[in-house]
C-alpha cells in the first residue's frame, strides 16, 4: 500500500469580522471600549507550513479551530464541492470578531 506524501499547506486570511452590535449587546460596558477586530490577523497575511506545528504568529484559538481542515489539506483530502478540491474555507470561532481562512494544498 502506497502512503500518501504530506503536502505543504498555504493558510491566506480572506476577511476579519467584527460584529459590533453583538459587542454592544452582550459585552460588559467596561470591556466594550477595549475590544475590537481581530489584532493577530489582518487580511491578506499569509502562512506556508510544512509541518504539524502551529506558526508562532498564528492565534492558537484560531489554529484550533482549524486544525481539522489544516490537517485534511496537508493529507491530500480533496472537497468536492469546491471549484479547487485542495482548497476550503475554514474560520474561528469567535462569534464577536471571527477571521476567514484559505486553507490550500500548493504542492503534493
Amino acid at each position: 500500500m502506497e502512503r500518501k506524501k504530506k503536502a505543504k499547506v498555504k493558510i491566506t486570511v480572506l476577511k476579519t469580522l467584527y460584529h459590533e452590535d453583538l459587542v454592544k449587546e452582550y459585552l460588559l460596558p467596561d470591556q466594550q471600549a477595549t475590544y475590537g477586530p481581530c489584532y493577530r490577523h489582518h487580511v491578506g497575511q499569509e502562512f506556508i507550513i510544512d509541518s504539524f506545528d502551529k506558526p508562532a504568529e498564528f492565534c492558537s484559538w484560531a489554529w484550533s479551530d482549524i486544525h481539522r481542515e489544516f490537517i485534511s489539506v496537508m493529507f491530500n483530502a480533496d472537497f468536492p464541492n469546491f471549484k479547487d478540491g485542495g482548497t476550503i474555507i475554514a474560520t474561528c470561532t469567535d462569534g464577536l470578531r471571527p477571521v476567514v481562512f484559505k486553507v490550500e494544498r500548493i504542492d503534493c
